[in-house]
């Protein structure tokens, strides 16, 4: 019910600024614009951007190799997703790789961890080029975090974050955490710096990538942006659904560019450039402020920091060539992780007992609220990880079969479940 409230609500916001708007347009501003970098600077500060030759070129080789392998290995897929309550494919494919076990939501539609190399864990993949692509993403994750440190470091030395009650705090652990220094227990301020020292660890530790491809030229119809009239969008207007809040996403970004790259036949008297990618940056449900227009090439990163990603809504903007994006997020799984949903069903189970000489099953207790909470966990289980499995996560076998002995454990649970129903 919270979900389609805050959906109806953002309906009402878009219709709104929309015919608050008529035909106009509202005012965007590229690198090419005089007052680009003051606009940035004044209202788009917690955008950070890193250009190609700031990254290493061995890092870069590693993941636009993994990239092509991806795509050689037919490893990206449209989803299926769910807007105001119809279905749509799409446009964009995309692959989640990240920590073993996880999970990210996004549209009503639960994508699987292909799992990186991670400790204590025994994955199995397809092939040693698939191995490879997930320990360069690891890799990639890893530069990320480092950079997503060292930027919130400098927005706390220039006192951007609202929290002063932690600033000073969060900048020792912020130093600390890129120095990967550890915290001395014998500090007087142990705890208090503790607690910081999580706080921002929670907020850079990113769990997994969302990884995007899309060859423009391949698409019969892109929708255009409505509000500034910026052309083209891959994706629409929105915010990062269940990230952990205030935690930042990092976003690598590789176009194909000189791979067949049309270029643009209209003169370009303002605006951006049509054959280029782009982000698109605006403050949410704002009319007054200029949108903002990044142009994005080989290798090029960017941040969004702290609190942007709840203030700000982005697009992304498409070009001419084929682009891939792998875009690095602290997601919120407190309730996405096999961990969670095993506890989930061994909770459940407790309600069940089985008889030492016949070896029937039969419910410990028949009370309303534990039978209700049996019903609640048995559906999350069947339409929230089950069938999302079977008809969108299984597509991940191309890469490896992690996935296929916790699903049979939680079909296991399902059908003891199952069982408790019948004995009511």
């Amino acid at each position: 019910m919270k979900r389609r409230a805050g959906e109806r609500e953002k309906r009402m916001k878009k219709k709104k600024l929309l015919e608050e708007l008529g035909k106009d347009r509202l005012p965007y501003m590229t690198p090419v614009d005089a007052d680009f970098h003051q606009l940035w600077k004044s209202r788009y500060s917690k955008l950070i951007f890193r250009k190609s030759d700031t990254v290493p070129e061995e890092l870069h080789q590693m993941v636009q190799e993994a990239f092509l392998t991806l795509r050689e290995h037919d490893c990206f897929f449209q989803d299926l997703v769910r807007i105001k309550g119809k279905d749509f494919v799409t446009p964009v494919s995309r692959i989640l790789i990240g920590n073993p076990g996880y999970t990210y939501k996004y549209l009503n539609t639960r994508l699987f961890t292909v799992p990186w190399p991670t400790v204590g864990y025994d994955i199995k993949y397809c092939s040693p080029q698939i191995h490879d692509v997930c320990k360069a993403l690891i890799r990639l994750n890893d530069y990320l975090h480092i950079e997503a440190v060292k930027a919130l470091q400098n927005l706390v030395e220039t006192k951007e974050i609202n929290d002063t009650t932690v600033i000073d705090g969060e900048q020792n652990f912020a130093t600390s955490l890129a120095e990967k220094e550890s915290i001395s227990k014998d500090e007087s301020s142990c705890c208090v710096q503790a607690d910081n020292y999580i706080s921002l660890k929670n907020r850079t530790s990113y769990n997994m990538t969302l990884l995007n491809y899309m060859d423009p030229l391949q698409m019969l119809y892109l929708k255009q942006e409505p509000y500034f009239g910026m052309g083209d969008m891959a994706v629409s207007w929105h915010h990062d659904e269940n990230l952990v809040e205030r935690s930042t996403v990092a976003v690598y970004s590789y176009s194909c560019e000189g791979s067949a790259m049309a270029e643009s036949d209209e003169e370009i008297l303002k605006g951006r450039d049509p054959a280029v990618w782009h982000v698109g940056l605006k403050v949410a449900w704002d009319i007054e402020t200029p949108g903002l227009a990044m142009p994005l090439h080989q290798g090029d990163c960017y941040l969004m920091l702290d609190d942007l990603n709840m203030t700000h809504q982005h697009c992304v903007l498409a070009g001419f060539s084929p682009r891939f994006s792998s875009t690095h997020r602290v997601a919120d799984c407190s309730r996405g992780t096999l961990e969670y949903i095993f506890g989930q069903c061994e909770l459940a189970l407790q309600n069940l007992q089985t008889d030492l000489d016949s070896m029937a099953l039969s419910l410990k207790s028949l009370e309303t609220a534990v039978i209700k909470q049996v019903e609640e966990i048995h559906n999350e289980v069947e339409f929230e990880w089950l069938r999302q499995f079977w008809f969108q996560g299984k597509r991940y076998l191309k890469c490896t079969d992690w996935w296929l002995k916790p699903i049979a454990k939680l079909e296991e649970f399902w059908r003891k479940m199952e069982i408790m129903f019948s004995a009511c």
